[in-house]
C-alpha cells in the first residue's frame, strides 16, 4: 500500500532530480523509494569493504572467502617482506 509523503527540498535540488528521472525513466516518486529501499536494506556482504562491495557479481569468489583474513594476509605480504 502507498502512502502519501511530503518532502522539503532546495528548488534546484528538485527541478535537476525531476529531469534525471524523466532522463532514466523513472518517477520522481520512484527514485526516492529506491534510495529509502537501498538505505535500509542489509549489506549484502557482512563486514566487506566498499571496493569488495563496488566489485561483487563482477568476479566468482568462494562461499567460504573470508575478506577480513584477505586483506590482513596482503597487508602482512606487503610490509612484512
Amino acid at each position: 500500500m502507498n502512502k502519501k509523503l511530503t518532502l522539503s527540498l532546495n528548488e534546484e535540488v528538485i527541478e535537476k532530480a525531476k529531469i534525471y528521472a524523466e532522463n532514466t525513466g523513472n518517477s520522481l516518486s520512484g527514485l526516492v523509494e529506491d534510495y529509502f529501499e537501498k538505505l535500509i536494506s542489509p549489506s549484502p556482504i557482512p563486514d566487506s569493504s566498499d571496493r569488495l562491495l563496488a566489485i561483487s557479481g563482477k568476479i566468482k569468489l568462494p562461499k567460504d572467502f573470508d575478506a577480513n583474513r584477505a586483506r590482513r594476509t596482503a597487508v602482512e605480504e606487503k610490509h612484512l617482506k
